[in-house]
């Protein structure tokens, strides 16, 4: 059997998993003189809307295949591991979010898109909502859900306790994908992307945004606040956002609550009114919290 290697040549680390995680296909490509993984719609429909999912902090984008296969048969649906995270090999000096943006631009400029809809968790919000501040003609919509950072989150032992009242919420399994993605990210990479997600003005630049944007917040969510104080925030301005709850979960909703989020997107993506599907349990809604006054009405 011969060993595995990487588009530049080199022999790939050992911690491959055996079997595929997804029915996403999976590939390496280089951006800059990094390897990057990444996984992929494997039969995109002809003209597909490509849509990336970009994962949260100290994470890989295992955690988001839930969503992004649900998703992968409709939409041209890429899900990258960025540098510095996951089986993707590091850059030095890649953890800030403007950095990470620029990687996530580069990445695109790589597989030969011009323009996508983004979808972020967690820190994978601010990510996505610089990218699309910087650059705004790549970008058709966006989708931040569960954002982290800001003064909410401050300082580091407040946010962890948020993260460990969280972990109680999350199904068990998620332990399994975030423990290995959090233990080969390292504490020197988490103090100091810790504190670049943290001074990020993430709430500005979401409202700042001139492009039809979904944000999905999880009831249970330790990280974030009440949904009253986001729609009290969101209402002083007239912006292009629309704020959606999602009953029972907690952060990691495109883990936790994959059907519903990817039902939510649907929706978002075709300008359909935000509706819950008769089939889901009881416990399970959806509740349109906010919709900015630039944000497109619903065609239905």
């Amino acid at each position: 059997m011969s060993t595995p290697t990487s588009p530049s040549g080199r022999v790939k680390p050992r911690r491959l998993p055996r079997r595929p995680a997804s029915s996403l296909a999976e590939k390496w490509t280089n951006v800059d003189g990094v390897d990057v993984f990444y996984r992929e719609s494997p039969n995109p429909p002809e003209d597909a809307r490509v849509m990336t999912h970009v994962h949260g902090f100290g994470l890989s984008g295992r955690y988001l295949l839930p969503t992004a296969e649900r998703l992968a048969s409709e939409f041209h649906t890429y899900v990258p591991d960025l540098p510095g995270f996951g089986r993707s090999g590091k850059r030095r000096g890649m953890l800030d979010i403007p950095d990470l943006a620029q990687a996530a631009r580069g990445f695109l400029d790589d597989r030969g898109v011009a323009r996508a809809t983004l979808v972020g968790n967690s820190m994978g919000c601010p990510v996505i909502i610089e990218f699309a501040h910087t650059y705004p003609e790549r970008v058709d919509r966006a989708v931040p859900v569960s954002p982290a950072g800001g003064l909410y989150n401050q300082p580091l032992r407040r946010a962890i306790r948020q993260l460990a009242a969280d972990a109680t919420r999350e199904p068990t399994r998620m332990a399994g994908v975030a423990v290995p993605d959090y233990v080969r990210f390292g504490v020197p990479s988490t103090m100091r992307l810790f504190r670049a997600l943290t001074q990020y003005p993430s709430l500005r630049r979401l409202l700042e945004l001139r492009i039809p944007t979904l944000v999905v917040l999880g009831e249970r969510d330790p990280l974030l606040p009440h949904a009253h104080r986001v729609d009290e925030v969101a209402s002083q301005t007239d912006s292009h956002v629309l704020v959606v709850l999602l009953e029972g979960a907690a952060h990691a909703i495109n883990f936790s609550h994959p059907d519903q989020l990817a039902h939510v997107i649907r929706l978002f993506m075709d300008d359909q009114p935000i509706v819950n599907d008769p089939m889901w349990p009881g416990h399970v809604r959806l509740y349109e919290v906010h919709r900015g006054k630039h944000h497109p009405s619903p065609r239905g």
